[in-house]
């Protein structure tokens, strides 16, 4: 492990608390999902990369309603279109559960927006009558990049995204 994955590990349930509350103060009263969306991705991205290698929203088509479209992110091109139940992201809209995933290659039917990615996590955003409006997916090119601090942040965030 590098000098730089050690402090990252050591402080980042407090980076976390930083950009949430950053997040959470930008969007204070936005009415537009879109860009509740794109600040959350920008801020995250900025402050935990380069281990967020990917960060962005999947959002249920609403003309699909088993389908997530790609919304707001940052970093490489990312899928299109995930139907629920495929992948880590499809994995997590059909159960509505966070997938923490360590090695993505060893995921059942994983699909490969981008082969530099190795880890993921994946966590669903409700909206306020509790139906699945999308999903928020970090990859990071390093193997079991994400733990349990991550995925309780980053589901603290999902469940205040939404708040207007």
């Amino acid at each position: 492990m590098s000098h730089d994955a050690i402090q990252y590990s050591d402080d980042k349930a407090t980076r976390y608390d930083e950009v949430i509350a950053e997040i959470l103060s930008v969007v204070a009263g936005e009415t537009s999902i879109t860009a509740r969306y794109a600040t959350a991705s920008c801020l995250l991205t900025q402050a935990f990369a380069p281990v967020y290698f990917w960060t962005g929203f999947y959002v249920v088509d609403p003309l699909k309603e088993n389908e997530l479209v790609v919304g707001p992110y940052q970093g490489t091109l990312g899928c299109l279109r995930i139907p629920f139940g495929r992948g880590v992201c499809g994995a997590a809209a059909a159960n509505g559960e966070t997938q923490l995933v360590e090695d993505v290659h060893a995921f059942p039917g994983h699909i490969a927006c981008d082969s530099r990615s190795n880890s993921e996590i994946v966590v669903p955003v409700f909206d306020k009558d509790g139906k699945l409006a999308a999903v928020l997916d970090v990859d990071s090119e390093q193997h079991a990049a994400f733990d349990d601090i991550d995925k309780e942040k980053l589901e603290g965030l999902c469940a205040k995204l939404l708040v207007v």
